[in-house]
């Protein structure tokens, strides 16, 4: 089987780039080992993306899929193993069989780390976040926790406390990685409590989140805190080993690339997986664009 652009990777910046692509003229693959969506399937409401208004992840994602396979978009439910370069192009290795492409576009997002305790997937969306920029103003007034002690943890707790009465930051030591000024005005909060040297071992409620309960690393004691919401902000992990060798990576797993989303010679990444500053919908979709572009002009070289 042969094909134009193959995308690895069906989330919002995959699914961006095949409508894209397909737009361009070009014979598009896009590989999923998962359901189509990616992060943002488990998401409750998506308020913040231009025009749509307040929308479910699962409905936008659906949306996103619908719109790429009415344009002739073949998906293919499948994890790529391997890719190596082939008579100028690429050939796609996966669960079932080869395919030889002219492009590869890597939209296969990251995954946040998640804290591995008890009720931790059953309050997820329902109490449980790992983005206070997407979901904050849920908790306007309420009672939240953010776990983490690096620049993210702080910028979420910043956010979240311009929105909620009471603000916990969770940190299993004394220090922080954070910037010593965004530690510095997070410490001159009123409604921001420290929680440190302390760490997350289960959490409560019923159909949601009403407590967790926190341990002391270094007495053991535990306690336990009521909670409308818990962010965690422990840092992610990009979906990217399987490209090793085939692009250029940083120190934390994601793939090099500007604004122009070329990764190598033929090779472009869109979305969570590429070195950015901000992730979030708008700028996953905005990527697929870019890279499905580029992608289609490298395509059409003679």
């Amino acid at each position: 089987m042969k094909t134009d652009i193959a995308i690895i990777g069906a989330g919002t910046a995959g699914m961006s780039a095949a409508i894209y692509a397909k737009r361009a003229g070009k014979d598009v693959l896009m590989f999923e080992g998962y359901m189509p969506g990616g992060q943002i399937v488990v998401t409750p409401e998506v308020d913040n993306y231009p025009a749509l208004g307040k929308v479910s992840g699962y409905d936008f994602a659906i949306g996103l899929f619908n719109q790429a396979t009415e344009l002739g978009t073949e998906m293919i439910s499948a994890n790529v193993s391997r890719i190596t370069r082939k008579d100028g192009g690429f050939l796609v290795s996966y669960d079932g069989g080869e395919v030889e492409a002219k492009a590869i576009i890597i939209a296969t997002g990251a995954k946040n780390r998640k804290l591995d305790v008890e009720n931790e997937d059953k309050f997820t969306g329902y109490g449980v976040s790992y983005c206070a920029t997407c979901d904050g103003a849920f908790f306007k007034g309420q009672t939240v926790a953010v776990v983490g002690g690096g620049n993210t943890a702080f910028e979420d707790a910043e956010v979240l406390a311009s929105l909620c009465s009471k603000v916990y930051l969770i940190h299993r030591r004394e220090g922080f990685r954070a910037e010593p000024e965004k530690v510095a005005k997070i410490k001159s909060l009123p409604n921001v409590e420290f929680i440190l040297n302390a760490k997350v071992t289960e959490l409560k409620g019923d159909d949601k989140l009403s407590g967790a309960v926190v341990e002391d690393v270094v007495s053991g004691e535990k306690r336990e805190i009521a909670l409308n919401g818990i962010f965690v902000a422990v840092g992610q992990t990009p979906s990217t080993d399987v490209f090793e060798g085939l692009v250029k990576r940083d120190n934390a797993g994601y793939i090099i690339a500007g604004e122009d989303c070329i990764a190598a010679e033929g090779v472009f990444v869109a979305g969570d997986c590429r070195t950015k500053k901000v992730r979030q919908l708008v700028t996953a979709a905005a990527d697929g664009s870019v890279a499905a572009l580029a992608a289609s002009e490298y395509c059409s070289r003679d």
